[in-house]
């Protein structure tokens, strides 16, 4: 769920930005079909589910390796 969220959160800011440089990204422009105070409600929405996912999901197991002790030589 965590990466879910970090994309949610990624497209919600994206649009927001590229809104001000009156650009809208393709996959977002079916929002605007509502209105602007919709599209501004769904783009903030996506900005905040998206950070909740991505803070409440589980952190990534890191891989480590086991370092086995080193076996005495019999010479």
């Amino acid at each position: 769920m965590k990466k879910i969220g970090g994309y949610m959160a990624f497209f919600g800011l994206f649009a927001i930005v590229l809104n001000f440089f009156d650009r809208v990204p393709t996959i977002l422009m079916w929002i605007y079909s509502w209105g602007d105070t919709a599209a501004w409600a769904i783009k903030i929405g996506l900005v905040v589910v998206g950070a909740v996912l991505f803070f409440m999901g589980k952190p990534e197991v890191e891989e480590t390796e086991l370092e086995l002790p080193n076996e005495e030589s019999a010479e």
